[in-house]
């Protein structure tokens, strides 16, 4: 299927009437994105060692309060161009919380002051070779004090009061729009309430037909009800229109959330702010790479005018009757609040309640594909841009709508509520714990494959909570695992806009104080060098994938209602994520797909093919409901010789309230005809002690499932992925996440890969490339420090200088004691001084509380200088070193290994090393300062952070 072909076709769920379109235009779009997107790098060396600045990170640059002055933003621009920044994400928000404003003036979003700002950015972004990206409208997710009607959002509620009859029973409207009046994130104080049905129904409910409708007295002010003898429950179905309001919007761009159902109201909006701006910078595809636009967590929004005319048109049945049954209480973000709501349903009723419930899941995901998603698409290519964005929430398609962003966007967290420590942690009970990237990227990763596309950005590493503690290894363990998830750009949150007159720490909103008062911030171009050179590579290659796995995304629809992406507050198959990283722990690769895909697919040679992609594996994990068309091309693929693995159980279900016995059957039959395949129809248990890891190596061997890499010892820090360029070149980028603890196994690269090819080590934080070479069996044995990465590449190049990474022990080896240590605090100007026979870490000392530079000397004798290897040993900080004056390579993650053979002299040789510690210990300490108490004491007890060389420091031949 050529490109054109698979952007335009359509897809159809069998019994769920879904159809996907995509107008030739669009496909057009697409196509020649695609193009220009693949423009390769002939001379891929030559950008790795000197990356261009597409390649650099951006950051997500906050104009706090839109407080934004013309001087200030050049400043700015500067800093960031500086520190190795290539790009930035404008970004108008609120004010924060906590700062002094300085009385400076807020400047409302789309105002000609406003927009004089853009043209100021702008001009001098061009001049500084950076890139420009512009959020749409402020905060999450977009909106305005100015929509009217019905462009403004709206969600029904459900209000389920118990009564004891025989009674007559009176109930105030007030007292119902109180019951039900959202728990979102800022309700909205011009929020309009709207009772749409009433039906009394007793307890235990056993189907439809006992539900009395009294929606005669929905606009009664006290709604008066004759109830009979026993218990039963008055529902109250409530629409409330401009239920929330924007999150952290700017002036102007606050008030209440768009209508995202509403294509009118979408394209309204968009042409407001395109053509309001354009008016005085003209065509925005001159200033800007792309529109972005932030998830989608719609804070639990499920309604729109017409929608009950569409799900009829759509799934073929009325469903009012219904609604009150299915709707579930919600929190923050639409999150489900567990517990039952209402009467008890009998087993039968409730199960064609929740197939009901699938229905209207699906027709909401369809409305904001098709009047959000693909309105968002077509404007950005009317108006010549890229579109970026975050195309997940809750309640939306969590792949599909990615297909058709050219830059579509992932997420990854420093932490999670601090339950998840990042390099100290890989646990297989929680998919999030230990984990960076979140549970979506997998989703929008492979949408960006499957539509053959070479940049996934990310919101990278966000940080609400740890904003003082953030370290640059920190930040390269987290943004690496982005890598692993499927990401090829990062976009830092954030870099708040902060003029230096501001009282410190100055205005901070949220992220990782990427700021020009943070102890790192002129290391901090070390971290995006390094990232710029792995980006160069991977947005010039694809990422391969030959297996995909089939979630039970629609069970959970079906079952639980949505959840909130990028983290769903509980899954209902919770080691899916554990399923995708075990195959990448083991040597393989695999995608997500989706039943949409699956029908859209063609089969050939037992592989699913989509676009560029073809799987002849494809995993079911624990999925239960599904479509008698799916089943039918998984029998198309299984009868060609593929396989498909069903982990936990068989399809057993349709999915779906229309005719639902009958599909149901036909499920069961496909089934069954599908077991006529034993060799390629399997049935896998799941492992008893949720050890994905080890399950998936012994199911790989046993079936000999695909794999480029044999891993002797596959470990859960030790991760990878495989690239192809466009010269056939193949890349591994190699991870060791643990934070402390080297990583080795032996790897065994297939013969695809060796043949007529040599392996090199590229490195990415010196620019250096080293020949390597394999054992006589073929095998490389792959030795990593704590935090480390690896990019190596097999290409045709055979000779140069070989790698020889230095050792971390060796002979005539001495540990290094009496340290003179002197403290200089970066913030209070005092210089401390003390001893140390041993270093130790500061937060055991009565220095718990300092930040800065620690500065460590000692000296030593040497009689015979030679091959001399310094080992700083366990260093919490940024390191520098210096022997006899001279200085050596800064030091910023992973082992803190020297050669200093050439620096010493006989007898006395003298070195310092230099360590320049993180912010969090002190700002907990400045109690009367409300911004540094919000992100430390005032947001959850964060654990008190290790700081300086801790050794032991030796030195060997």
């Amino acid at each position: 299927m050529d490109r054109r072909t698979f952007l335009k076709r359509s897809a159809m769920l069998a019994g769920g009437a879904l159809v996907i379109a995509v107008s030739p235009a669009l496909a057009d779009v697409a196509v020649k994105a695609k193009r220009n997107e693949l423009s390769f790098d002939s001379d891929l060396y030559k950008q790795f060692q000197n990356p261009a600045s597409k390649y650099h990170p951006f950051v997500r640059w906050w104009w706090n309060g839109d407080k934004v002055e013309a001087g200030e933003l050049v400043r700015e621009l500067h800093l960031l161009k500086d520190a190795g920044i290539g790009g930035v994400e404008i970004n108008p928000i609120s004010f924060p919380t906590t700062g002094d404003d300085l009385g400076k003036k807020s400047l409302k979003w789309l105002s000609d002051e406003w927009i004089d700002m853009l043209n100021v950015t702008f001009a001098e972004a061009k001049k500084l070779d950076m890139t420009c990206d512009l959020i749409v409208g402020s905060g999450w997710p977009f909106g305005s004090e100015d929509l009217k009607g019905n462009d403004r959002a709206q969600a029904v509620y459900i209000d389920a009061e118990k009564i004891e009859g025989p009674t007559t029973y009176e109930i105030s409207q007030l007292a119902i729009f109180k019951n039900v009046d959202p728990q979102v994130t800022d309700p909205n104080p011009r929020r309009e309430f709207e009772i749409i049905s009433l039906k009394l129904v007793p307890e235990p409910m056993n189907s439809l037909s006992d539900a009395v409708d009294m929606s005669d007295k929905c606009h009664d002010e006290v709604i008066r009800v004759d109830v009979p003898a026993g218990v039963h429950y008055l529902y109250a179905t409530v629409k409330i229109t401009a239920f929330a309001s924007v999150i952290n919007g700017a002036p102007g761009a606050a008030g209440t959330i768009l209508n995202h159902m509403d294509k009118g109201a979408v394209r309204r909006y968009l042409d407001r702010m395109s053509d309001t701006i354009e008016r005085k910078t003209g065509p925005l595809k001159d200033h800007i790479r792309a529109f972005f636009a932030d998830s989608l967590e719609l804070e639990g929004s499920n309604w729109t005018e017409d929608f009950a005319h569409e799900f009829k048109k759509r799934r073929g049945y009325d469903m009012m009757p219904y609604l009150p049954f299915i709707l579930l209480k919600t929190g923050r973000l639409g999150a489900v609040i567990k517990g039952n709501v209402g009467a008890t349903k009998s087993p039968e009723l409730q199960a064609e309640l929740n197939r009901m419930r699938f229905d209207f899941e699906l027709t909401k995901a369809e409305l904001l594909f098709e009047r959000y998603i693909m309105t968002y698409v077509e404007w950005c290519r009317d108006k010549g841009v890229d579109s970026r964005a975050q195309a997940y929430g809750r309640g939306l398609f969590q792949l599909e709508n990615s297909l058709y962003y050219t830059i579509p966007e992932g997420e990854s967290w420093t932490s999670n509520w601090l339950k998840h420590r990042l390099g100290e942690e890989m646990g297989d009970e929680d998919y999030r714990r230990g984990r960076g990237y979140t549970y979506i990227n997998k989703f929008v990763s492979s949408a960006m494959h499957l539509a053959g596309r070479r940049i996934m950005s990310c919101e990278e590493m966000t940080n609400t909570y740890n904003v003082f503690n953030a370290t640059l290894e920190f930040l390269k363990i987290g943004s690496d695992m982005s890598i692993i998830s499927g990401v090829t750009h990062s976009v830092w949150h954030g870099f708040n806009y902060s003029p230096p007159e501001a009282p410190f720490p100055g205005w901070v909103q949220y992220g990782s104080y990427h700021n020009e008062n943070n102890n790192y911030w002129p290391y901090f171009k070390y971290l995006n060098r390094y990232k710029a050179r792995v980006s160069s590579q991977l947005q010039n290659a694809d990422m391969y994938t030959d297996i995909a796995l089939l979630t039970a995304n629609y069970d959970m629809w079906t079952d639980e209602g949505v959840k909130t992406d990028p983290f769903p507050e509980e899954l209902n198959v919770p080691y899916m994520p554990l399923v995708w990283e075990a195959i990448h722990k083991n040597g393989g690769a695999a995608d997500i797909t989706t039943e949409i895909l699956i029908n859209q697919s063609e089969v050939r040679d037992g592989k699913l093919c989509y676009g560029p992609k073809a799987y002849g594996t494809l995993f079911l994990v624990e999925v239960s409901g599904t479509s008698a068309s799916t089943l039918a091309k998984l029998y198309e693929m299984v009868s060609q010789g593929g396989r498909v693995f069903c982990i936990g159980c068989y399809p057993s279900k349709s999915l779906g309230l229309m005719d639902f016995q009958q599909r149901d059957q036909e499920v069961k039959e496909w089934v069954e005809k599908l077991k006529a395949f034993p060799d390629q129809f399997i049935l896998l248990e799941k492992p008893a002690d949720g050890r994905y890891l080890e399950w998936y190596k012994e199911v790989m061997e046993k079936y000999d499932l695909p794999h480029y890499l044999t891993i002797d010892t596959p470990d859960r820090y030790l991760m990878q992925n495989r690239y192809i360029t466009d010269d056939d070149s193949q890349l591994f980028f190699f991870l060791n996440a643990s934070m402390h603890e080297p990583k080795r196994s032996r790897i065994t690269f297939s013969e695809e890969i060796t043949r007529k090819r040599y392996p090199w080590v590229w490195d990415a934080d010196t620019g250096e490339k080293y020949r390597i070479e394999l054992n006589e069996d073929g095998s490389y044995d792959l030795n990593m420090g704590p935090a480390e990465s690896r990019l190596i590449v097999f290409d045709k190049t055979k000779k140069g200088t070989m790698w020889n990474p230095l050792p971390v022990s060796g002979s005539d080896s001495q540990t290094l004691t009496g340290w003179d240590v002197e403290l200089r605090h970066s913030r209070e100007g005092w210089v401390k001084n003390t001893h140390m026979d041993n270093p130790v870490d500061l937060k055991e000392t009565e220095f718990v509380n300092f930040t800065g530079t620690i500065v460590y000397r000692t000296s030593f004798e040497v009689k015979n200088p030679g091959e001399h290897i310094l080992n700083l040993g366990k260093v919490w900080g940024i390191n520098e070193l210096y022997v006899n004056g001279q200085p050596c390579q800064v030091k910023w993650f992973g082992n803190r290994i020297y050669d200093i053979a050439e620096l010493l002299q006989p007898g006395t040789n003298q070195i310092e090393v230099r360590v320049v510690t993180n912010m969090g210990n002190y700002m907990r300490t400045l109690t009367d300062n409300e911004t540094a108490q919000k992100f430390t004491a005032g947001r959850k007890e964060q654990l008190v952070q290790s700081m300086g060389m801790v050794g032991p420091v030796t030195l060997y031949k």
